[in-house]
């Protein structure tokens, strides 16, 4: 199987995940088993306090692990999350968020994995993880 080109996966995002279009998810790199989002900072997503709320952070490692996963099966791979934990290990004001996914353990019917999250900037903080 070839994996589907970064256009391919950006058109699948946009085409089949409606919850995730108010994110504006833009795919940066794909790889076998791993892919890369970048999350444009949007004041919508802010908590009091002016940090970015874990529904950004969640949903871009549930988006990013999905993508990650079509990169070993196939685009109209059926796949879906049965379950996701998350650590926020620190917040992130205003900026970008990159979040990378990658498969650690893929079988028939259950693939297992990881994304973490990171503020753009040269800092790279980790500000979340999820399984």
């Amino acid at each position: 199987m070839k994996r589907p080109s970064l256009r391919a996966l950006q058109d699948l995002l946009l085409r089949e995940a409606a919850f995730a279009r108010p994110f504006r998810f833009r795919v940066r790199a794909a790889a076998d088993g791993a892919c890369t989002l970048v999350v444009p900072f949007d004041p919508a997503f802010e908590r009091p306090g002016g940090i970015v709320a874990g529904i950004v952070f969640m949903t871009a490692a549930d988006v990013a692990m999905w993508l990650a996963i079509k990169t070993l099966s196939a685009l109209d791979d059926p796949s879906v999350t049965v379950s996701l934990q998350s650590s926020f290990l620190r917040s992130a004001r205003r900026e970008d968020i990159v979040c990378r996914a990658r498969v650690i353990r893929a079988g028939k019917s259950l693939a297992h994995g990881i994304a973490e999250c990171a503020t753009a900037s040269r800092r790279r903080r980790p500000v979340g993880s999820a399984r």
